[in-house]
């Protein structure tokens, strides 16, 4: 709280420095009093300005005193200008109703007043209905446009990049491990958990409209999460303009893939809505022998049962081949890391693929009472359900893989099932509003979470060492001579995994009520809020609760520059078993953070700088003297702090960047059972990491209109990536990858081709393990060419 007090009596110092301004508010629907979202409301004469939220609403801030002209306008509605007189430190209220237009605006499309690369307010899934930049908090947001530019398909594929302190450690193959600010943080889809042991399935970027990473623990969210934040896929949702679009591509290591996107209106009066994303994909890896493909569907309707109410469902389908395990190779200590080609196949010429199914239905439901109140609330149902096996090494001499790599180059690999079933069960319902009291505006959030997470793997029924005839030798490899594994499948997994008993799960039952309360014409805002989280875990006989406080301040030191601090608390389950096999209290970490968020050009270019300190306490981590890695201890402390940067936006009209920058560093601080080990540091991230995407579009009035050319570049220095019961200090090499792309595009066809790592380097990550080392090798320069076509 002296943080907080400090910095609430450093921003107000500086009031002298404020321009005494006024706002203007209001709504913009048609003709039939339906909102109309992402309409165009402009400052005449200036590039002050900004869209209309879902709703219809906006908000004009930081207006000059004295007489104005609003310009509001879309496409396919007429334009309506409004005069309005501002005063200061009051906000001015100016509604209207465009008409429909039949013939199309061609050309007027205010093209000038796009921003690549910004989004101004976070999705409704966050649940905050403050502008981002506003916010106490450092959210970071991957829209449509950098996803298209970059052509990725899947969360694995590189999308982290954008943003700062992120990165993935190794995989097996079907899922995005994604760590930020040193910890392995959720996957959130729609505003739900989705997070597994081993899961979920990597997002296919075909159904994704944004994804969200929200860091520190966001108890407005889930404070039973990780205290690094957590990222949210928001999916596609129906929409009342018209969708009919059609993308084919194809790429390096035989990948072809087909997707295709389409939504509008499925009634004349606008009351039924739908959307409707399929895809299929097939490749290889630049390993090769491991073809496998992926396809899905996602419907959606909604339904507006009135103005101010609708109801939305959708349906998520993914299938898809992963080689589990087939990507790692490992070689002796001594010989170091990219030792064989990175093309080197460790796995036989025939080893099988492992089958994924994930299903995830949602269901919302929204109700305005007024401009002001409203109601939304919101259910899900999740199944992920894995069948196949995964690829190792083990020492034939005793328990675990300690001696499974000879100095001479014999390996003992073998094949182990890899089956699991993932179930969960999700509901929420917020309340959300605002009001005065006086000269003090309230911004009010209360609701109720529950979640039921269960998880059953089995990962220990079925060992097939696969060097039955002879040692596989990393320096002669011979394929061709294994058989294919072979497991007892004649049980269910929930009968494999021990009477139907769940390997890991929680149920989770969470109360939040949150309070932004707004001074000086809301330049000063401080947050106050509060959850109550009652926890069940597997395994343990009683529940634990907790309530965790979380306070905010948030200030506007001048119209294009804010400062923020934060202090938040999480509570999550902590799974594992003692060697007396007994189950461990929960993991409670703080976070305290503070920064700014700065705008320039008018808004068209954002950035942030911010600093945070996170303390977690009783962590579960692997038993040094277990060599079968079965159970757990508890580690008393670590820390996690650093600094961030990030930058996104438009240098000019046809540059536009992102950029960031983060210093991270995560070590223990207090260890009771092997106090040697304070001060070392924890795997997970790398010290130093930079990113960096540039896109250049030629203007309208250029001969080159329609042409765009990219080039974007990861560097990581002093890194260390996860390391499976291997010591931390892992002594990986720095890291730097280069990526380009051209493309063009008119008003129906876009042709673009990606190239990645242009510089050809051998690229991996990896750690150390007892005697030998193990890693996994990115392709060298690879492409992609994509060609989108949109009725």
């Amino acid at each position: 709280m002296k943080n907080f007090l400090f910095l609430f009596i450093f921003a107000c110092s500086f009031s002298s420095l404020w321009a005494q301004t006024g706002q203007i508010s209001g709504r913009v629907t048609d003709s039939s009093n339906k909102p109309i979202p992402y309409a165009t409301v402009m400052l005449s004469g200036t590039d002050h300005g900004t869209n209309t939220a879902d709703d219809g609403s906006y908000t004009i801030e930081n207006v000059a005193p004295g007489r104005h002209t609003v310009v509001f306008s879309t496409v396919g509605y007429g334009t309506i200008k409004k005069n309005v007189v501002v005063t200061a430190n009051k906000t001015s209220i100016v509604r209207v109703s465009l008409k429909q237009q039949q013939q199309q605006l061609d050309e007027v499309v205010l093209e000038g007043h796009h921003v690549k690369y910004i989004s101004r307010d976070p999705s409704t899934s966050l649940r905050l209905k403050t502008e981002i930049a506003k916010l106490p908090q450092n959210i970071q947001v991957i829209g449509g446009e950098l996803l298209k530019d970059q052509q990725v398909t899947s969360i694995m594929d590189g999308v982290i990049r954008n943003v700062s302190g992120v990165t993935m450690r190794e995989h097996w193959g079907n899922f995005a491990s994604v760590l930020m600010r040193g910890f392995r943080i959720p996957a959130f889809k729609n505003g739900f958990n989705f997070n597994d042991t081993w899961g979920p399935l990597a997002d296919d970027m075909a159904f994704v409209e944004r994804i969200e990473f929200v860091k520190g623990p966001a108890g407005f969210m889930m404070s039973a999460g990780e205290p690094g934040g957590f990222y949210n896929v928001v999916t596609k949702k129906p929409t009342e303009n018209r969708i009919a679009q059609v993308s084919l591509m194809a790429g390096s290591f035989d990948m072809y893939r087909a997707a295709v996107d389409l939504g509008g209106k499925l009634t004349k009066n606008g009351k039924l809505l739908y959307r409707f994303n399929a895809l299929y994909q097939s490749s290889d890896t630049h390993r090769g022998n491991e073809e496998s493909e992926r396809y899905g569907i996602a419907p959606a309707l909604t339904y507006k049962i009135s103005d101010k109410t609708s109801i939305t469902t959708e349906l998520n389908y993914h299938n898809a081949e992963s080689y589990l395990g087939s990507a790692y190779v490992f070689a002796p200590a001594a010989d170091g890391y990219g030792s064989l080609d990175r093309d080197f196949k460790f796995t036989d010429t025939n080893y099988p693929a492992t089958e994924i199914n994930e299903l995830a239905w949602f269901t919302n439901f929204k109700h305005d009472f007024s401009e002001n109140w409203g109601v939304e609330s919101q259910f899900a149902l999740f199944r992920y359900e894995q069948e196949g096996n995964s690829a190792w090494v083990f020492d034939p001499d005793g328990p675990g893989p300690l001696n499974a790599v000879n100095d001479n180059g014999d390996v003992f690999r073998y094949a182990n099932i890899w089956d699991a079933l993932s179930l969960g069960k999700f509901f929420q319902t917020y309340l959300y509003g605002k009001f005065n009291t006086g000269n003090v505006s309230h911004n009010t959030l209360a609701g109720f979470d529950f979640t039921e997470r269960e998880y059953f793997p089995d990962f220990f029924t079925g060992f097939f060492p696969v060097d039955t005839t002879a040692l596989f030798n990393i320096y002669n490899p011979v394929y061709g001579n294994t058989p294919d594994p072979v497991f007892d499948r004649s049980l269910g997994i929930k009968e494999r995994t021990g009477n139907y008993e769940p390997y890991d799960g929680f149920t989770n039952r969470s109360f939040y009520l949150q309070d932004e309360i707004g001074f000086l014409n809301n330049k000063v805002r401080v947050t106050l809020a509060g959850r109550y989280t009652n926890l069940t875990t597997v395994g343990k006989n009683e529940n634990d609760t907790k309530f965790t406080p979380r306070a905010g301040l948030s200030v506007d030191v001048t119209p294009s520059l804010t400062v923020y601090g934060l202090f938040d608390e999480s509570f999550l389950p902590n799974f594992g078993i003692s060697r007396d096999s007994e189950p461990f209290d929960p993991v409670k970490a703080t976070d305290i953070e503070g920064g700014i968020k700065g705008q320039f050009f008018d808004g068209k270019l954002r950035a942030s700088l911010g600093a945070f300190l996170i303390t977690k306490q009783d962590i579960a981590i692997s038993d040094p003297e277990d060599p079968t890695f079965t159970f757990s201890i508890l580690q008393d402390e670590i820390q996690s702090k650093g600094i961030e940067f990030d930058l996104q936006g438009e240098i000019t009209p046809e540059l536009s960047v992102t950029l960031n920058y983060a210093n991270t560093n995560v070590k223990v601080t207090e260890d009771s059972l092997f106090p040697q080990n304070v001060g070392n540091r924890i795997a997970g991230h790398a010290k130093h990491l930079t990113n960096g995407w540039l896109n250049y579009s030629f203007a309208a009035t250029s001969k080159l209109k329609g042409f765009g050319a990219s080039l974007g570049y990861q560097y990581q220095v002093d890194r260390s990536t996860w390391s499976w019961g291997a010591d931390d200090q892992s002594d990986l090499p720095d890291y730097f990858r280069l990526d380009g792309a051209l493309s063009w595009q008119n008003k129906h066809l876009r042709i673009q081709l990606n190239v990645n790592n242009l510089l050809d380097e051998y690229l991996y990550s990896g750690a150390n393990f007892a005697n030998y080392i193990y890693w996994q090798s990115e392709p060298g320069i690879n492409g992609r060419l994509g060609v989108t076509y949109t009725f």
